[in-house]
């Protein structure tokens, strides 16, 4: 129970930690995750993935405190407590982000973290196959541990909504991920011969096949750090507490959710909360916790006119035959997440790059998989991206069994209200296009009486719902910064020889889906603790609408 480097969480960055500091053989890695195993068809087969995200063996079901804008609802936030974290339970998107997302970390502090220093670690971590739809191949990784895949694309419907943003002058883009972001184009998912691969898959299934990694399940408690320096994690199981020891650094990539927690729990946040609590006070940072930030979505919902949508398998007959024809030949829908067209827009002129996203799905159905009553239809996932509505993870005790409290804030700041009122608008718009001639029938949600700015409102407090994004509770920046909790290297600023890596450290929150920008951070991380020379700057600059000042699209 001693390693080099003991990472607490298997996530997306913890996963990519331990499979690149155990790399070279030189050091022994632990990694410590609660979670059980990620083996089990509801995990692996990418069509079911509404399941595991709702089911207590693989999430741990926190919820958020009553929102106050929201008509104090509570909204799930799924986190993954299963081995590969929430790259076990997500819904397999892949998105890099926005370059200028990057550039926007280093305006903030964040040195070393702008788009040319992270471009190079998101081509290192890619073995991408572009399906045959193109892009800029030089601009994505080949032979990278992380395999990411389109899909098949057999449904009309999923050209449909291609077609009709880019008839609106929304433009096409063969690949977001690539030089252009903006646009309606083919989705990426994380998905492999059939199967999810998570960061499990890509990076700590074969690290643990190395004597020098190892994973222990267990309950982590605090950190333990004697003057100043963390020298290990207590933790629990079997009914006892012990020390696991780490001989140089302790890493957290326990999520936005538990990495602040952890914090906390261990005596580094804000002094008068922890005092509050009865927990010593080894490092006063008021930062953590502090800055929680996520995206919301709606889902846009239009009945189809014909019997082409995936509604024709939600029946116990149809349900089984996906599950045999994916258990015995990895094909079919259940091969597919079934999002497999995007869009990136911008909201309006003088917004110089992608400010809201689509999903496209060829069902009408909630991420619960509860299908919408009225049979075939079609949807758009659709929301902000850039909120500046903040919220915060706090101690609720000083037990570490006991869940924190989550607020959000949700839809705090005026300027959220105008910009869901447009995004339902503009999905309306794109619903409305002649690409979908022949496939539209009536609107089954917001519906078409809901039109006026108040009606929307209503429809948007009822109806609005977490992406599952958490993410910016341990910000980085500058050691001099207050509210940063680690510095540009991912140390946390007053403790020696530990260091927070996972999406708990993105000073604001990335265009997308936020898996992708997670792993790249446990690489790069990965490369810090190793004291190794960043990889070579890639100077080359994304394509940015040259309309973007006059126009929306």
């Amino acid at each position: 129970m001693e390693a080099d480097f003991v990472i607490v969480g298997s996530g997306s960055a913890g996963s990519a930690l331990a499979a690149r500091l155990s790399e070279d053989g030189r050091h022994s890695v632990l990694v410590l995750e609660y979670g059980g195993t990620d083996w089990g068809p509801l995990i692996r087969m990418p069509g079911a993935l509404s399941y595991p995200m709702n089911m207590s063996l693989y999430d741990w079901g926190f919820m958020t405190e009553p929102e106050p804008h929201l008509g104090g609802r509570r909204l799930a936030c799924p986190r993954g407590k299963v081995v590969g974290g929430s790259s076990s339970i997500n819904g397999m998107v892949y998105v890099r982000g926005h370059p200028r997302d990057f550039d926007h970390w280093a305006d903030q502090g964040a040195d070393g973290w702008a788009w040319p220093d992270v471009a190079p670690y998101f081509r290192r971590m890619e073995d991408w196959h572009d399906g045959g739809h193109g892009g800029n191949g030089d601009w994505r990784g080949r032979g990278g541990p992380l395999h990411v895949t389109r899909g098949g694309r057999d449904n009309p419907l999923v050209h449909a909504f291609e077609e009709a943003g880019a008839s609106l002058g929304f433009g096409w883009t063969e690949d977001y991920n690539g030089e252009r972001q903006e646009g309606f184009g083919p989705m990426d998912r994380t998905i492999w011969q059939g199967e999810r691969w998570s960061a499990a898959d890509a990076y700590l299934k074969p690290a643990l096949r190395r004597p020098n990694c190892a994973l222990h399940r267990c309950l982590a408690r605090r950190v333990v750090i004697e003057d100043g320096r963390a020298t290990g994690v207590e933790i629990e199981r079997g009914g006892r507490v012990e020390v696991v020891r780490a001989r140089r650094e302790v890493i957290l990539a326990a999520s936005a959710i538990n990495s602040p927690k952890l914090l906390m729990l261990s005596g580094i946040g804000p002094g008068a909360e922890l005092a509050a609590q009865g927990i010593g006070v080894v490092a006063d940072r008021p930062g953590v916790g502090r800055n929680l930030q996520d995206h919301l979505e709606l889902y846009i919902q239009q009945a189809a006119s014909l019997p082409i949508t995936l509604y024709r398998y939600w029946n116990l007959i149809g349900k089984a035959y996906v599950g045999a024809r994916w258990l015995f030949t990895r094909t079919g829908p259940g091969a597919s997440n079934q999002f497999e067209a995007a869009g990136f827009v911008r909201s309006r002129a003088g917004v110089d790059y992608p400010d809201i996203q689509f999903h496209f799905l060829p069902i009408a159905v909630r991420y619960d998989g509860k299908a919408a009553s009225e049979g075939h239809g079609f949807q758009a996932h659709v929301g902000p991206m850039r909120s500046a509505s903040r919220g915060a993870v706090t101690l609720r005790s000083a037990d570490p069994r006991e869940a924190p409290r989550i607020f959000f804030n949700y839809m705090s700041d005026p300027q959220d209200w105008a910009d869901f009122r447009h995004c339902i608008r503009l999905t309306r718009e794109i619903f409305a296009a002649p690409a979908f001639d022949g496939f539209r029938g009536h609107e089954i949600q917001p519906g078409a009486e809901v039109r006026t700015d108040d009606d929307l409102d209503a429809f948007i407090r009822a109806h609005v719902e977490s992406a599952y994004h958490p993410c910016g509770t341990c910000r980085i920046g500058r050691a001099d910064d207050t509210m940063a909790v680690v510095d540009p290297q991912a140390r946390v600023i007053g403790v020696e020889r530990l260091r927070v890596a996972d999406s708990s450290i993105f000073p604001r929150i990335t265009n997308g889906n936020l898996n992708a920008p997670s792993i790249m951070v446990g690489e790069k991380v990965a490369d810090m603790v190793l004291d190794k020379p960043p990889l070579p700057r890639d100077n080359r600059a994304p394509w940015i609408n040259p309309r973007w000042e006059v126009s929306d699209r």
